[in-house]
């Protein structure tokens, strides 16, 4: 029987149905990484929400979890060079959505979501747009140290915005009370969660400004979800909280909860009660630092009374009696007094020593003949004759002198006859046009004077 009669019927008679050909037997490593080919080429990227299980940390530093919903689980990794700009961390019971390729761990053949990006689940955008908020405002400059004032430290009135009815007020007003109840607290009221509340918290801390009634601000509410404290997310609060002259404690929401005016504000606070700590001081610990500040003062005091009253007794050791001190001086003085007059009769011994050493050798120089005795004698012979000549000389000048000078005397012009005229007011008168008659004139002889009276004039026309 050949082949074909076999297809058509068996032993009996009966038809046979064609036999289908047998696909080649596939390794394992070749299944699994086919399988994984096509999810990651077909399935892709994809966003996947869930809650997290079991996430660990690796020495490598990737992150191991489990994705997980009430009916269903998935193995996750997510490696370190992708975890580490994660803006927060991941823990048990965390709701999230991961952006991940699903693969195959060819090891073991499990299924698992190869992690690119996570984000909070419910909360992505609105968490996006935080982070693109938080970006934009530290450009402007709006969260820079350099511009944080420091707080008063005893400020006399403090101001908070929040709502009347929060609780987180009556946190920082107990608080308040119980560190410095004598600081008076004034309230501006605003919504602190809601479509109105960025306006009226920038409306408050703006007022809080224009009044100028206190010293320092508390801008605060309790904690709550992303959404609840979103009024201080907002743009209008940042800039309101960076054009404050008060300086502006934020504490909002707990220890976790950040929020853009934390960073906006001088000083971040982490909860409500925490900023009305940071805003007072503790009575109690001021009276027990004035305390010890007044010990050590008096200590100090003390000290330098102590000092002072040794130096003064040193000082009194050291003081003598007036009449000590002259008798001292005088002894002094007597001593001083002696010591001169023996140094006074020991110089003047000395001195007339040298006199007398001198005396005799001048007298010796005297005995001897002058080497130079001829030509002084020559010399003064010569100084002689020449002083005769000159005064000779100037005796006959002075004898032309005072001839010349004789005949220059009106004296002697009077002598020859002559009389000097002049005028009532003492002038000479030269020209007789100077006179008329009845003019009185005085004439000067060389012998007396004579007063007369002018009768007449004539001129000599020349």
């Amino acid at each position: 029987m050949n082949d074909d009669a076999a297809r058509k019927s068996d032993l009996f008679g009966a038809p046979v149905a064609p036999r289908r050909r047998v696909p080649p037997v596939v390794p394992v490593s070749r299944f699994v990484a086919d399988t994984r080919m096509l999810l990651e080429r077909d399935v892709g990227l994809t966003w996947i929400g869930g809650e997290i299980s079991g996430c660990t940390r690796a020495a490598s530093g990737h992150l191991y979890f489990t994705l997980k919903d009430a009916s269903a689980q998935i193995r996750c990794v997510f490696f370190r060079h992708k975890a580490q700009g994660l803006a927060f961390a991941l823990r048990e019971g965390l709701a999230v959505e991961v952006r991940a390729v699903p693969t195959i761990y060819d090891a073991r053949g499990e299924l698992q979501l190869s992690v690119e990006t996570v984000r909070l689940a419910g909360l992505g955008a609105l968490y996006e747009r935080f982070v693109q908020m938080k970006a934009t405002l530290a450009a402007a400059g709006l969260f820079e140290t350099a511009r944080k004032r420091s707080l008063p430290p005893f400020p006399r009135r403090i101001g908070i915005v929040t709502s009347r009815h929060a609780a987180a007020l009556r946190d920082v007003l107990t608080t308040l009370a119980r560190r410095f109840a004598s600081v008076p607290v004034i309230l501006y009221p605003a919504s602190v969660q809601g479509a109105g509340a960025p306006r009226e918290i920038a409306a408050a801390i703006r007022a809080a400004n224009v009044h100028a009634s206190v010293d320092v601000l508390i801008v605060c509410r309790g904690g709550g979800s992303l959404e609840d404290l979103w009024a201080f997310n907002e743009e209008v609060v940042a800039r309101a909280v960076f054009e404050s002259v008060l300086p502006i404690v934020s504490g909002v929401g707990h220890e976790t909860d950040f929020t853009i005016c934390d960073f906006v504000a001088d000083v971040r606070a982490p909860t409500p009660t925490a900023a009305a700590a940071l805003v007072v001081r503790e009575r109690i610990a001021l009276e027990r630092q004035l305390h010890e500040g007044w010990r050590r003062l008096t200590r100090a005091h003390t000290h330098h009374a102590s000092s002072r009253a040794q130096r003064l007794d040193a000082a009194a050791r050291r003081l003598v009696h007036p009449a000590t001190r002259l008798a001292e001086q005088a002894r002094a003085m007597r001593a001083l007094a002696t010591r001169l007059a023996r140094a006074f009769h020991h110089g003047q011994a000395l001195e007339a020593r040298r006199l007398a050493a001198a005396r005799a050798r001048f007298i010796r120089e005297l005995r001897g003949p002058l080497p130079q005795a001829t030509r002084v004698l020559q010399l003064t012979r010569s100084l002689t004759r020449a002083g005769g000549e000159r005064v000779a000389v100037a005796s006959r000048a002075m004898g032309r002198l005072g001839a010349s000078l004789a005949l220059l005397n009106p004296a002697a012009v009077l002598d020859r006859g002559y009389a000097i005229v002049t005028g009532s007011d003492g002038s000479i008168v030269a020209d007789a046009r100077m006179l008329k008659r009845g003019d009185r004139v005085a004439l000067t002889f060389a012998k007396g004077r004579a007063d007369a009276t002018v009768t007449g004039t004539a001129t000599d026309e020349r």
